[in-house]
């Protein structure tokens, strides 16, 4: 795909998306963007889990206003990044990748003095520290119903910072500044396609003949599905900075069924006594790897009968929301746009005057009509009997740094179980 590319800025963009009512709308446009000009069905038939794609924009400041090297620096004078949490340090020379974090604080000294000296710098959870990669990725999580994360990585002139391998997630690799030479590889047997683990390092000996291999401009965007070898290095001449969003880690038919399968393997036997019946006397002398040469067809047959027969006790609606629970954990916070402010508790005139807390009173009457801040956040989700709501208004920028926040639901009247004194900006009241 060769066009030549123009497109909105992306401070224009994420300021027009703030207008969209509909955040699953906004998540849509917003990924469009990303992408454009290839077409979102087009992306999602024909090449999403299948097969790379390249788009060269011959636009350096498409994506300007996502991330920059400045902005690094900007983060390691200003903020507690720890190496090894926040920031790797990487090399890969003569066939051996190499980490090389101290303990500590990552200060600009160090990390520049290791970047001076030819080693690649790898911004691990950018979200926590920038708010408009922050902002993005909250957007599109919504888009991918699944987490939505990122890395940057900044790679010294004529080094490579990472050996080959591939990865568990979809990965969109955004080239931001300088040139960066890839090759990635198909994968090299059934087993692993789409896998559910990343790779080892491979060797060079081990991988083969690249299927595609191209030098990444600023502006550019590079897609491969999970399961394609791949490796970066940088040209003599520029140097790299590129930020990798990606989704869909864990997020299969066979994610789901591990849910499932056991849930409905214990209702099964509480209900139907033919899973509750013993095995026979003298299954072990004609079943296991040392009997694999008997004939066993009653028993597999009787297995099998088994198994079609606990679809049925498969609770579906339960497993989705437990997979739905591990989601919201995973979310980012929303960055709320201006008016999802005015409009929630955040903009409540509650204050300290005069020694007296005022306007403390809830603003809402029977009447009044709320919706939810966003499509994706907040979701009934059922815990055995009982049903809770979740919501992701609480969660942290880090990763898994707090605990999934939600509140009970009680059926029989419809209502919160709440404390009056807990507020939570899930809703908003409508104009």
């Amino acid at each position: 795909i060769r066009p030549l590319m123009e497109g909105p800025a992306l401070h224009t963009l994420l300021t027009d998306l703030a207008k969209v009512h509909n955040s699953r709308e906004r998540a849509g446009k917003l990924f469009e963007w990303l992408i454009h000009p290839v077409p979102l069905q087009s992306f999602f038939r024909d090449i999403w889990e299948k097969k790379p794609a390249l788009i060269r924009r011959h636009n350096p400041e498409y994506y300007k206003g996502l991330f920059s090297t400045a902005e690094f620096d900007r983060i390691l004078r200003d903020d507690d990044v720890q190496f090894g949490v926040n920031l790797d340090v990487t090399s890969y020379r003569n066939g051996k990748r190499e980490t090389h974090n101290p303990p500590g604080r990552a200060l600009p000294f160090t990390v520049w003095d290791f970047y001076k000296n030819g080693c690649s710098l790898r911004l691990l959870n950018p979200q926590a520290f920038s708010i408009t990669v922050w902002n993005v990725l909250s957007i599109l999580q919504e888009h991918f119903g699944s987490m939505a994360g990122a890395n940057v990585y900044l790679t010294p002139a004529g080094t490579q910072g990472f050996a080959p391998h591939y990865d568990d997630i979809e990965a969109f690799i955004i080239q931001l500044e300088g040139r960066k030479h890839w090759r990635v590889y198909n994968p090299r047997s059934e087993d692993e396609v789409l896998p559910v683990a990343s790779s080892p390092n491979f060797s060079q000996s081990e991988i083969g003949e690249p299927s595609l291999e191209v030098v990444l401009e600023a502006g550019d965007l590079l897609y491969f599905p999970r399961g394609f070898i791949h490796q970066g290095d940088c040209l003599p001449d520029a140097h790299s900075l590129h930020i990798t969003i990606s989704s869909y880690q864990k997020n299969s038919w066979g994610d789901l069924l591990q849910k499932l399968v056991p849930a409905a393997l214990e209702m099964a036997m509480e209900e139907d006594i033919e899973f509750r019946q013993g095995l026979p006397l003298d299954y072990l002398t004609y079943m296991g790897v040392q009997n694999s040469d008997k004939v066993r067809l009653f028993f597999t047959e009787h297995l099998l009968s088994l198994m079609k027969k606990l679809a049925k006790y498969a609770p579906v609606d339960a497993a989705v929301d437990q997979k739905a629970k591990e989601f919201l954990h995973d979310c980012l916070p929303p960055v709320l746009t201006p008016e999802e402010q005015a409009s929630s508790v955040y903009s409540a005139p509650t204050r300290i005057e005069d020694g007296k807390a005022r306007d403390v009173t809830a603003h809402i009457k029977p009447e009044t009509k709320i919706r939810l801040l966003r499509d994706g956040i907040a979701r009934l989700c059922s815990e055995g009997d009982a049903v809770f709501l979740c919501h992701t208004v609480d969660n942290s920028r880090v990763y898994h740094k707090e605990e999934l926040k939600s509140f009970e639901v009680l059926p029989e009247v419809g209502v919160f179980a709440i404390s009056p004194h807990r507020t939570v900006p899930v809703f908003t009241a409508l104009p």
